[in-house]
């Protein structure tokens, strides 16, 4: 607490230091009837960087795989819409936060893939795109210049194999960093 009182006696100093200082280099003075006066006074403020990311959703449930999804080794799953509002250009980077995904045992006798890599998630910013394999080091998702708002729709692929994606409940996380450099 004695901190915060030293603080703000060192403000109200400042203040007070600077009302005075405002005081004696503008000043005016009238008299009479209709008398006015006007003193020629000025503002300033510094507008540093500012960014906001909103995402329409802080999860994704993956579509669970069919038969045909592990036969054609993969399915895809719309991810959330993310936009971006900065006063700056600005990267929105990508990344997962381990190497493997977490798996929670579901079926007696058949033990979920504790090895399942990271890179089975594939992802895109078109749903018709070329997918990349996520990675535990930020990937630049897309840029822009200063924007009141730029959405952008992130879409997965989820990779299967028929012997190796036992049956399980798996996750993982991924991070979304929002730079203005």
């Amino acid at each position: 607490m004695r901190i915060l009182r030293g603080r703000w006696v060192a403000f109200a100093v400042v203040v007070g230091l600077s009302a005075l200082t405002g005081a004696a280099s503008a000043q005016c003075s009238a008299t009479g009837d209709g008398a006015s006066c006007n003193a020629p006074g000025s503002v300033s403020m510094t507008a540093g960087r500012v960014v906001r990311l909103q995402m329409s959703a802080g999860s994704t449930s993956l579509t669970a795989p069919t038969p045909a999804d592990f036969d054609a080794g993969f399915n895809s799953t719309n991810g959330p819409t993310l936009t971006v509002s900065a006063n700056a250009p600005w990267t929105l980077h990508l990344r997962s936060t381990g190497t493997f995904w977490a798996a929670t045992n579901t079926s007696p006798g058949a033990p979920a893939r504790t090895t399942k890599p990271a890179g089975d998630l594939k992802w895109s910013t078109s749903a018709n795109g070329v997918f990349s394999a996520l990675t535990n080091g930020d990937v630049n998702l897309v840029t822009g210049a200063a924007t009141a708002n730029s959405a952008t729709t992130l879409y997965f692929q989820t990779l299967y194999d028929w012997a190796l994606d036992t049956p399980g409940n798996y996750s993982l996380t991924i991070v979304l960093t929002l730079t203005a450099p």
